[in-house]
């Protein structure tokens, strides 16, 4: 069943602004987090609609480029343009006829690295480069604005919008607009066919996957991992794979969305490329459905609750900043003598430490890491935050807030 009613996104005044900037827009994001219906709600009146999913539009597309262009003249949203990628430098060609005119053709693609490389190598100064990932807390709740997280001064809701089981419900059937707006869909049925779909589209369109039930292995010790440091190599002896056969899978659930890779914090960028890094599954939705979570009260109580809303508050950070149209730069801290901070966010030189809790009781021990963090940096630490599972925003010592998830 389609979805029926639209809901706003956070990107929408990003987008219409960079039609009138750019020749060429490119969308990308994972599979069903509502690209088509953002781009066709936004400028479906003024470009015409075609999407290369189809196998024969794919292959008319392919056999004939130019006589494709021509068929669907600009302005015209392109969706799905991963499965034909050679059409890029054909667009480049008309691009640069007339360089003047904006906005000519609106891309969509679900595979980040593949879009990436054609973009850079075919469209480079002439493209503006989106993400769209699922709802975020804020969007399908109807708020407008970005995060108080951000602001100097934050004003916190008095009360938030989605606090215990509530948000552990929401958590559990995640944030895709499909689940998210029709409130009666079977999540754990869409989301099964959401991931089968995914291994057998995507997956198998990135030729670093050879043996699915091998891939689909991965995909569960991953997410048993999820907000863990990421040790590919117990991984891959686990799994009977090749090292680089594992580090390849993880490229793929990148490329495609499906995960997010958080590198460690120093000072020295090079260490942080080269240090152990901690994964994230971009929907808690997914994760819960791969861990065979499906009952809210399970997922609260058990032992990956904590990972749960790890998830959840790292994927809220990076959706607000690609709905913002900008880059998302988020990092973890850890010293050898056991100090840690699970989230740290860089705005204009300044730290924001964040600590994650399953836990709708905040209490000030939970800010030990952030006090630990501003003791080793001192003034390049910001205000710091505790985001948990309850209702009340309070004080946990200086300089650190307890902050209700539902209040992002």
């Amino acid at each position: 069943m389609p979805v029926t009613r639209y809901v706003p996104r956070s990107l929408e005044p990003v987008l219409r602004r960079a039609v009138r900037e750019f020749p060429a827009v490119v969308l990308t994001g994972p599979r069903q987090s509502g690209k088509t219906t953002l781009l066709t709600h936004l400028f479906g009146r003024s470009h015409r609609y075609v999407s290369l999913d189809p196998p024969d539009v794919r292959a008319a597309a392919l056999a004939d480029p130019r006589g494709f262009l021509d068929l669907y003249a600009a302005p015209v949203i392109l969706d799905e343009v991963q499965h034909a990628p050679e059409l890029l430098s054909f667009i480049k060609e008309r691009i640069d006829r007339n360089r003047e005119r904006r906005g000519a053709y609106v891309l969509t693609g679900s595979q980040n690295l593949l879009i990436a490389q054609h973009v850079a190598e075919s469209l480079a100064g002439r493209a503006g480069i989106f993400r769209l990932l699922p709802f975020s807390s804020r969007e399908a709740g109807g708020r407008r604005g970005p995060s108080p997280l951000w602001h100097a001064r934050p004003r916190w809701p008095s009360r938030p919008p989605l606090h215990g089981p509530a948000l552990w419900r929401s958590l559990v059937r995640g944030s895709y607009p499909e689940v998210v707006v029709e409130s009666s869909r079977d999540a754990p049925r869409w989301l099964a066919g959401y991931v089968q779909t995914y291994l057998e589209r995507d997956v198998r369109m990135l030729r670093q996957v050879g043996d699915l039930s091998s891939f689909q292995s991965f995909l569960r010790l991953l997410a048993a991992r999820s907000g863990q440091l990421l040790n590919l190599a117990d991984i891959s002896r686990d799994l009977g794979v090749a090292l680089n056969t594992a580090k390849a899978w993880l490229g793929v659930l990148e490329a495609t969305y499906q995960v997010i890779v958080v590198r460690p914090y120093f000072a020295n960028v090079g260490k942080r490329l080269v240090k152990t890094p901690k994964v994230y599954f971009t929907d808690t939705g997914v994760l819960c459905y791969v861990m065979s979570l499906g009952d809210a009260v399970q997922a609260a109580a058990g032992p990956m609750a904590g990972a749960i809303m790890e998830t959840a508050v790292l994927g809220e950070l990076v959706k607000e900043q690609f709905g913002r149209g900008r880059e998302a730069r988020f990092h973890f801290w850890r010293t050898s003598t056991g100090s840690e901070v699970d989230l740290l966010v860089e705005r204009g030189g300044v730290l924001i430490p964040i600590e994650v809790k399953a836990s709708s009781t905040p209490r000030p021990a939970m800010a030990e890491g952030i006090h630990a963090l501003r003791r080793d940096l001192g003034n390049r630490v910001g205000p710091g935050y505790v985001v948990h599972t309850g209702e009340h925003l309070l004080p946990l010592g200086e300089g650190v807030t307890a902050v209700p998830f539902g209040s992002l």
